[in-house]
């Protein structure tokens, strides 16, 4: 048993610093940073979406995604199309540097995935992330058990 919690934090926090450090890297190629990845790929990949949407597929902490979005608006890569409703409620959009950014950061996305589960075939790859998609559930039910 103790070498199975080893395997699994282990590698669980490997993938997290892989993961950080691509992103990092990759964004410095653009002059931005790792927290704006999720932003421009999930406004390229889905259109227009509202901050609250946008950390819903995003999964990242509100006070980080709004850091993000007020600097990604600031400095051109994207817009609100609504200057009348409150600004968690009005849709995102990238602009057209944004989309050229955006369209740039899903390709190296789509080239990273593929490199890494190369190997792996897409019944293995369709198992890995059901169980994967098991142990996040699993683990929120436990975490939202502390909150109770």
């Amino acid at each position: 048993m103790e070498e199975r919690f080893q395997t699994f934090t282990v590698l669980i926090s490997k993938f997290s610093r892989s993961i950080r450090k691509i992103k990092t890297e990759e964004m410095a190629k653009f002059d931005l940073k790792s927290q704006h990845v999720s932003c421009l790929y999930y406004l390229y990949k889905m259109g227009a979406l509202t901050a609250k949407e946008l950390g819903d597929v995003c999964e990242e902490d509100k006070a980080n995604l709004s850091r993000a979005i007020e600097y990604l608006e600031t400095n051109g890569y994207i817009t609100c199309e609504s200057k009348t409703q409150k600004r968690y409620k009005s849709p995102l959009k990238l602009t057209e540097k944004g989309e050229a950014i955006g369209k740039q950061i899903t390709a190296r996305v789509d080239h990273i995935l593929e490199e890494a589960s190369a190997g792996m075939t897409e019944e293995s790859r369709a198992v890995l992330y059901r169980s994967l998609s098991l142990i996040s559930s699993n683990l929120q039910k436990i975490c939202d058990q502390y909150e109770e």
